[in-house]
């Protein structure tokens, strides 16, 4: 079973469009919020603006792309790529002047300040281009939607703008892997690198060993002469001689 992904450039449209509140658009998806905007006390002392979310709502009735040859339903174009709705209204709201509200308030650290509402909305008649997957229902409607594996993008974009788009990104791709690789070749040759000196400083620390204990066994058969050069028996310090290193027993 492999899905039938097609692409389909049309018109908004619905048989139910949702009437916004504020913005007064016909539309098949909205989206509104309302933020309490508000000054409050912060530990210094001074007023800061905050706001909270005091409202969320998505409305969404049955909707058609309409290319004028036919008409295709669209499933779940929310979760689809490239999808956006167009702000309808913004309205702020001031508070009322109330003293008795307003005294509770700044007792409490706050001064309300007012509700901001954004209506997003998709129109009646704006122009889409959908990618996804072809189905039809028991009744014979075709519609589309999101495949299970494979692309859905709803974007006001042409087909033409979205290819260019993708082939932007896979340029950017190649470049990407072309870096990542220059760079695991650096860390692996650094780490080549890394591993052949520090087997060539035990082999140098091996090689002093051995040199010092042959000075050591002839320097006690002979005897200590003080006025002699001191041999060279410090074995850890490799980068410079005679250090000394306190040990304790």
């Amino acid at each position: 079973m492999i899905p039938i992904i097609v692409t389909i450039s049309g018109r908004v449209g619905s048989e139910t469009p949702i009437n916004c509140r504020h913005s007064g658009l016909r539309g098949v998806i909205v989206e509104g919020t309302a933020e309490q905007h508000f000054l409050k006390h912060n530990d210094a002392g001074s007023w800061i603006q905050d706001s909270a979310l005091m409202l969320s709502m998505c409305k969404e009735v049955p909707w058609y792309l309409d290319d004028e040859t036919g008409r295709v339903y669209v499933v779940g174009a929310r979760g689809a790529v490239g999808f956006a709705l167009t702000v309808g209204s913004e309205v702020f709201e001031e508070s009322g002047r109330s003293i008795v509200r307003g005294t509770l308030d700044y007792l409490q650290g706050l001064k309300m300040l007012g509700v901001k509402r954004i209506e997003q909305v998709l129109p009646t008649g704006s122009s889409l281009t959908v990618v996804g997957e072809a189905v039809k229902d028991d009744i014979g409607t075709i519609r589309i939607q999101k495949p299970q594996k494979g692309p859905f993008y709803v974007s006001p974009k042409s087909i033409d703008q979205l290819v260019s788009n993708l082939g932007k990104w896979a340029r950017w791709y190649k470049y990407a892997s072309f870096g990542l690789t220059i760079f695991g070749v650096f860390l692996i040759t650094k780490h080549a690198i890394h591993y052949y000196l520090e087997r060539r400083r035990r082999w140098e620390l091996r090689r002093r060993v051995l040199a010092a204990a042959a000075k050591r066994t002839g320097s006690d058969n002979e005897g200590t002469n003080q006025d002699c050069v001191m041999p060279d028996l410090c074995v850890i310090c490799l980068e410079q001689e005679y250090n000394a290193v306190f040990i304790q027993l």
